[in-house]
């Protein structure tokens, strides 16, 4: 007997009805609250720029005045600043000089505050190696710093001779860096460090910020040839680990600008939008130059270059610095090592 046949199954539609849209899932109430961190119920926030400051400060540029030899200038315009004046740690003196007679001019302001170093002038393009008693005389340790404009074999010489004496070298860049002029110092670089057993840091200055136009909008800056050759100068110069960046004063033939005052409210529109200007240039050139270098090749200073045409207040630049570098987003490690420990590690 054959099987029974099944029932023949309604057609599509009978006995259905038309069903509303689909419902989608919802969300648990967890995806719009704060991840559970043990400690708080609030999401975290990065803290402000304003209250991001250094644990303490080695200013590792500071020039004397030139009439009287001391420092009493640079102290009074550090105690403009409350809390810059309170973390003061040590200074790296650059003498105008390098004789003995200077040097016992300047030290006798050492109570101002602690010599880290003091950084002792020879000519890059002298004829003859320096010969400079002081370097055994000092009662503090000695740098040595130098000009560089072009290459030579006469640099050469006296660049390797600087080197082999196992301090730190500063060398303060006073010329545009074209192509060619790059090469001769890439090229200054590889011959007096050829074959030393030790290289002691190269300490590069006026390169952060470098000399810049003002009047050049950021927005033009950005794709202009002038910077993209400051990125690549900036990423070659890095692969020499001997080398540090000093972070100083911009030779901008202007001062860095006067901090808003609420006394005065069109005074203080005026300086909250030349500040912010300062500070967006400034960031566009430390991105490139933190991103190569780390910050762990960076050291503060706040006198510019010789070559700058004006300066401002300690206080002044220091707080521009600090704040630019802190709305960069960085952890505290990176401001206490730009502001301090890097210099004491090179320096002392």
């Amino acid at each position: 007997m054959s099987a029974p046949i099944p029932p023949t199954p309604p057609s599509p539609g009978v006995g259905l009805r038309r069903k509303g849209p689909k419902s989608l899932p919802k969300l648990p109430l967890s995806a719009f609250t704060p991840p559970n961190s043990g400690t708080s119920d609030k999401f975290p926030l990065p803290a402000s720029p304003s209250t991001i400051h250094p644990e303490s400060v080695i200013d590792a540029n500071v020039v004397p005045g030139h009439g009287a030899l001391d420092l009493s200038k640079w102290k009074q315009e550090a105690s403009q600043s409350e809390i810059l004046r309170d973390r003061i740690g040590g200074l790296v003196v650059v003498l105008p000089k390098a004789d003995q007679e200077t040097l016992s001019k300047v030290m006798e302001t050492k109570s101002v505050a602690p010599f880290l170093s003091v950084v002792v002038p020879f000519d890059l393009d002298a004829t003859e190696p320096p010969s400079l008693p002081i370097l055994s005389s000092s009662p503090v340790p000695i740098s040595l710093s130098t000009a560089f404009t072009k290459s030579s074999p006469e640099a050469v010489k006296n660049l390797r001779w600087a080197l082999q004496q196992g301090r730190p070298v500063d060398i303060d860049i006073r010329t545009d860096l074209t192509d060619p002029v790059f090469e001769s110092l890439e090229d200054l670089l590889a011959k007096s460090t050829a074959d030393l057993p030790s290289v002691p840091p190269i300490v590069l200055s006026n390169l952060l910020p470098p000399p810049h136009n003002l009047e050049l909008p950021i927005v033009k800056l950005m794709n202009h040839p002038i910077y993209r050759t400051f990125q690549a100068q900036i990423a070659a110069l890095s692969l020499i680990p001997q080398i540090y960046i000093k972070y100083l004063q911009p030779c901008w033939d202007a001062p860095t600008p006067p901090t808003p005052s609420v006394a005065n409210p069109p005074a203080e529109i005026t300086g909250v939008k030349q500040k912010n200007e300062w500070k967006r240039r400034i960031k566009m050139y430390f991105g490139p130059v933190m991103e190569a270098f780390g910050y762990q090749r960076i050291i503060f200073g706040s006198s510019p270059s010789s070559i700058a045409q004006s300066k401002s207040a300690v206080w002044s630049w220091y707080e521009l610095a600090r704040e630019s570098l802190a709305e960069l987003a960085v952890e505290q490690e990176a401001v206490d090592a730009v502001f301090y420990t890097t210099a004491k590690k090179v320096y002392s």
